[in-house]
């Protein structure tokens, strides 16, 4: 890859700091890539306005990399098995604003996910566990220690936070995550965080790779 690599946050509904993010990039459409570290589900008010947006991006020809978070794993998990001890999960997750933004939809149509349009549920359904390059490792929450990245669990990929965010750990590349949001972007030697809570109030964030440079959108 020549081209630089732009990765982006949790952003969970907030499609107004995607789109305000989006502009302040200074990406080329011809070499560079996007990168989307998951969590694009809940707790904001304009889910479906941001799947539209990224499904936007691939349809224009842009160069992207949606990785799954916790938040699609577990919709995803209930609806394959419609295991109802799940819900109550999903429901703590903020589950009832996804529904609302897509006109107030019901939780019987969670199994099929019939609310939404078929272009939505194909990206869903090709989340990428992670993205590996060269240099870096991109995934959602973080990696399993002493375990190659093919023998990663995908709820690990997903949903992990103890013992990868207090143990620096060379996993051989530099890991880019999200799911923990911090006041501000994680930078260590072996790792980058760049969820900023854009869903609390807080930034949505990037990083532009290799350039270690930071953008972000209130």
């Amino acid at each position: 890859m020549n081209g630089k690599i732009f990765a982006i946050g949790d952003i969970h509904g907030c499609s107004a700091k995607l789109s305000l993010l989006l502009e302040r990039l200074p990406f080329d459409p011809r070499h560079d890539t996007l990168v989307f570290l998951g969590d694009y589900l809940d707790r904001g008010p304009q889910v479906k306005e941001v799947l539209d947006q990224i499904c936007r991006l691939r349809q224009e020809g842009i160069r992207i990399v949606p990785l799954m978070g916790n938040h699609e794993y577990l919709l995803l998990e209930y609806h394959k098995t419609g295991d109802q001890a799940l819900l109550p999960y999903l429901r703590g997750l903020g589950l009832e604003n996804t529904l609302e933004s897509y006109g107030g939809a019901s939780l019987s149509q969670l199994t099929a996910l019939t609310f939404m349009p078929p272009e939505h549920r194909a990206f869903l359904n090709a989340l990428l566990p992670y993205w590996e390059t060269e240099e870096y490792i991109f995934v959602h929450a973080g990696l399993r220690q002493n375990q190659s990245l093919a023998d990663q669990d995908i709820s690990d990929l997903c949903e992990i936070r103890e013992p990868f965010l207090s143990t620096e750990i060379n996993y051989g590349k530099r890991v880019i995550f999200g799911h923990n949001a911090f006041a501000t972007p994680l930078v260590t030697p072996f790792r980058i965080g760049i969820d900023t809570g854009a869903t609390y109030g807080n930034l949505l964030t990037a990083v532009e790779l290799p350039n270690l440079r930071f953008y972000h959108a209130a």
